[in-house]
């Protein structure tokens, strides 16, 4: 009887610590980006999206942004093709276009189910609805890379109505140029600008570490919290390493471009979103203005 005891009172101790931040963000907008080792893994997969989901039930409005090129390659690798990358960028030919699109739209609908297993209403949304996602050409260190997009613009109006209406909208980063045209985008790239353009309270990134270190060789040096000017600082003093540099770079851009406050935390580890939100003490790194 004790332990049970001691246990619902630890439970009702963590609601109440949670109580606040509930307040604080009731109604106000929350983009989750959703991609890396926690969308490999079944279980954490499905503990991302309870997260998500609870967030919603709690007063949030949440919208995942996510990606799958783990899954895209290894389609790619069924029809015989190899993966390219340049500086990181797939290339993107035509039939790699492809897959792409029908692999993002089967994880969208994959993760429409699981929100609407747990009760919520959600609609995937791919960047070319309702012209939510325009793009014009990228290239890598001026390589033609194919049909991979650098966003020029966001039109919100599909995502508010849907968190009007009480959807949790999912967002496939696809966009299309001025001749309509598809092309595939960095999904960090899609998060930060719809984040940028619903004017979000927060932006969280899932990833595949505990989040940033001035060292990453050293754990001591680990940084839970950062202004955007001394995030520019470590970036231009060389310090931080080349996978972390251009998520550093969307993270400043974001909290500069009006979002309240942006997340990187480590996916791998279940309801590391909760605990960063809900608690004291936090659990990533969290950049401000």
């Amino acid at each position: 009887m004790d332990n049970y005891m001691n246990e619902a009172q630890h439970k009702a101790e963590v609601l109440v610590e949670a109580l606040p931040y509930i307040q604080q963000f009731n109604r106000k907008i929350i983009v989750v980006k959703y991609g890396g080792s926690a969308m490999n893994s079944e279980e954490l997969k499905r503990s991302v999206i309870k997260d998500v989901t609870l967030l919603k039930l709690v007063g949030f409005k949440p919208i995942i942004v996510h990606g799958g090129g783990k899954e895209i390659s290894r389609w790619v690798a069924k029809t015989g093709k190899e993966a390219q990358f340049v500086n990181g960028l797939r290339v993107t030919d035509d039939e790699t276009m492809e897959i792409a699109e029908m692999v993002l739209g089967r994880v969208s609908k994959q993760l429409v189910t699981m929100v609407g297993e747990l009760g919520v209403k959600a609609v995937s949304v791919s960047g070319k609805d309702g012209g939510l996602i325009r793009v014009k050409k990228k290239y890598a260190d001026g390589q033609d890379i194919g049909y991979v997009g650098e966003i020029t613009s966001v039109e919100p109006k599909i995502l508010y109505d849907l968190l009007e209406n009480d959807y949790l909208p999912i967002v496939a980063p696809i966009g299309l140029d001025d001749n309509f045209a598809t092309y595939n985008i960095n999904a960090d790239d899609a998060a930060c600008a719809v984040a940028k353009a619903v004017h979000a309270d927060k932006l969280v990134f899932l990833t595949d570490v505990e989040g940033l270190y001035r060292d990453f060789n050293d754990k001591s040096t680990f940084i839970s919290k950062i202004s955007s000017s001394e995030a520019e600082e470590l970036i231009l003093g060389g310090m931080i390493g080349g996978g972390m540099l251009p998520k550093l770079a969307n993270c400043t851009d974001a909290v500069r471009e009006g979002v309240g406050r942006v997340h990187i935390l480590d996916g791998r580890v279940p309801h590391a979103m909760l605990l960063e939100i809900f608690t004291d003490r936090g659990f990533g790194t969290m950049f401000y203005h």
